[in-house]
């Protein structure tokens, strides 16, 4: 297991693994509604963190939750929402940190 992922055993032995992973993504990015879109689907999956624009013309977003999940926002992040133009993904790995809710800044 990565410092990025967090695994807990909750009654009846069943168990979770938090993951939070940073992306910061490429492209026309802004003025797509791209954080809009990026909160309705983290909220959909049931995924915490944030995303904001950057002023050097990327969007940067922090997601927190089931691993799945996580891994569906990232590779959402790879098209985005109609309208965006994707060039690149980053993605960081991350320690957890208990984030509740997802935010746009």
């Amino acid at each position: 297991m990565t410092g990025a992922r967090v695994a807990a055993t909750f009654p009846g032995g069943v168990a979770a693994v938090t993951r939070r992973r940073r992306v910061v993504v490429t492209g026309r990015v802004q003025g797509v509604f791209f954080r809009d879109s990026c909160r309705t689907e983290a909220r959909r999956a049931g995924v915490a963190g944030s995303v904001r624009n950057r002023e050097d013309g990327r969007v940067e977003a922090i997601f927190e939750g089931d691993d799945e999940a996580v891994e569906r926002l990232v590779a959402w992040c790879g098209q985005g929402p109609p309208g965006a133009q994707v060039d690149d993904v980053e993605v960081h790995d991350e320690a957890p940190t208990g984030e509740a809710g997802f935010h746009v800044r």
